[in-house]
């Protein structure tokens, strides 16, 4: 049923797995290799023709250049506005909502669950329309606030699926002794479940924060304006108005793609141990 460790299987098939592991690795990074490369690319060899070969000089001007010549620090910037918040407030609410459908049983429960769970499975595509008209009629179009508001409620299902889980799987006991000593449902939330709850809060911390800052879809479709485009959205105005400046776009790449890394190391010890919390249960 499972497969077999790799060190049980036959020696033509260890040899073949060593060999095919660290191609598909380099495979793999090939890409953030070539825009690592691209990003100390002088601008002069791209004129050139030189896309990809080795640079004919380190340039690393041009990570002083993306941040002289363009407002990166304000894309920033705005990332951290719509990220933080959303992140706080979706994981605040899955939490409450994983505690309420996870412990109280009533009729509804399942019900509930499922159109938490089934806002996952609607294509995003479908819905920039009516997103749209939507925070344009509520004056939230171009707003930060309107794009931190859609990002907590379309991760709410997913968080809510994770802490939901996560919670059924606490032992039963812990809550009715706490009942039988008489302590209110909210102290329960409070004082003996979420402290609990802490490595799943940062592990489902870490991964909304990396597809939240990730995004670009919503960030270009309902915001515009350089005071409130988050940076993924912001990398486009790196180009030229007449030529596409790629070695500023890749350093520019490179140093958005920080934050959620740094975000990861910070947290790695949390993150797995919320990931693999009950998993020999």
């Amino acid at each position: 049923m499972f497969p077999r460790p790799i060190q049980q299987v036959s020696a033509p098939s260890r040899i073949a797995y060593q060999i095919a592991l660290p191609v598909a690795l380099i495979l793999w990074l090939l890409p953030l290799l070539g825009v690592a490369l691209t990003s100390v690319r002088p601008a002069s060899d791209l004129a050139s023709g030189n896309y990809f070969g080795m640079p004919s000089a380190i340039a690393f001007s041009n990570y002083a250049d993306v941040f002289n010549n363009s407002p990166i620090g304000q894309y920033i910037w705005n990332s951290f506005k719509v990220t933080i918040p959303t992140m706080i407030g979706a994981v605040a609410i899955s939490c409450m909502t994983g505690f309420a459908l996870g412990i109280y049983k009533f009729r509804l429960n399942l019900v509930i669950f499922f159109l938490f769970v089934a806002g996952n499975f609607v294509p995003f595509q479908i819905l920039m329309v009516p997103v749209r008209e939507m925070t344009v009629n509520m004056g939230l179009y171009n707003t930060t606030t309107g794009l931190v508001l859609f990002h907590v409620a379309f991760q709410s299902g997913f968080c809510t699926l994770f802490m939901r889980n996560f919670i059924r799987s606490l032992p039963r006991a812990l809550i009715e002794a706490a009942r039988v000593e008489g302590v209110p449902e909210w102290k329960i939330f409070v004082y003996i479940v979420l402290p609990i709850m802490r490595p799943a809060i940062a592990a489902l911390s870490v991964l909304v924060f990396t597809f939240i800052w990730n995004d670009y879809f919503w960030a270009t479709v309902l915001t515009t304006s350089s005071s409130t485009q988050p940076v993924t959205a912001g990398l486009y105005s790196l180009n030229g108005q007449w030529i596409a400046a790629w070695h500023l776009v890749s350093a520019g790449s490179i140093v958005a793609a920080m934050p959620p890394v740094l975000m990861f190391f910070l947290m790695q010890k949390h993150f797995i141990a919320g990931l693999t919390l009950g998993a020999v249960k």
